[in-house]
């Protein structure tokens, strides 16, 4: 009977472990965001299909979205509510798409944000207005920013997570050319 235990946990550790070495190979990172390309395709990969079910689970397959996740800002550093951000997306560079793009902010547990606002993501419906230049800033943090609140995505106190979602993506996506703008912290 012990061994069976010993067996059984021995399985469960060395699983655990294939399944992080996999899902960190399977990540294309840029900016400070990284996504799964692989995650709704139908294959035998086990491992593949492993990651994709604790990272994404019920993932559509990238011709109907591609699902990015920041935990860190474009320099490395964890995204905490202790600061302010800013997600600039240059003239003409918003997420590529034939229907609609969105970034969401999540608490750590993957819950949304509560907020005084009701705002739990921004997109390109969500009536967001552009710099001169026609860039697009959307400002990430926990208290409103003064005369940008049209663009505001509110953020928690402590650490919080962000995934940007694009459904039905652009060629550029598609084929790995497009990146998402790092989050930058405001000084």
């Amino acid at each position: 009977m012990a061994g069976i235990v010993v067996g059984v946990v021995l399985v469960f550790l060395i699983g655990g472990t294939l399944v992080s070495v996999e899902s960190s190979a399977m990540q294309t990172k840029s900016n400070g965001w990284f996504t799964y390309t692989e995650c709704g395709k139908v294959g035998n990969n086990i491992l593949e299909q492993a990651v994709c079910a604790a990272a994404l689970p019920g993932a559509n397959v990238p011709q109907e979205a591609v699902y990015w996740e920041a935990y860190f800002d474009g320099s490395g550093h964890r995204l905490t509510g202790q600061h302010d951000y800013i997600l600039q997306f240059p003239p003409s560079e918003l997420p590529p798409n034939s229907a609609f793009w969105s970034v969401t902010s999540y608490y750590t547990n993957i819950t949304l944000v509560n907020n005084p606002i009701n705002r739990y993501d921004v997109s390109g419906t969500s009536g967001l207005i552009p710099n001169a230049n026609g860039s697009v800033d959307i400002y990430i943090q926990n208290t409103s920013p003064a005369g940008h609140e049209s663009n505001w995505l509110p953020a928690p106190t402590g650490d919080f997570l962000l995934f940007l979602r694009v459904y039905l993506p652009g060629p550029s996506i598609l084929n790995g050319s497009y990146k998402p703008p790092p989050v930058v912290e405001v000084s």
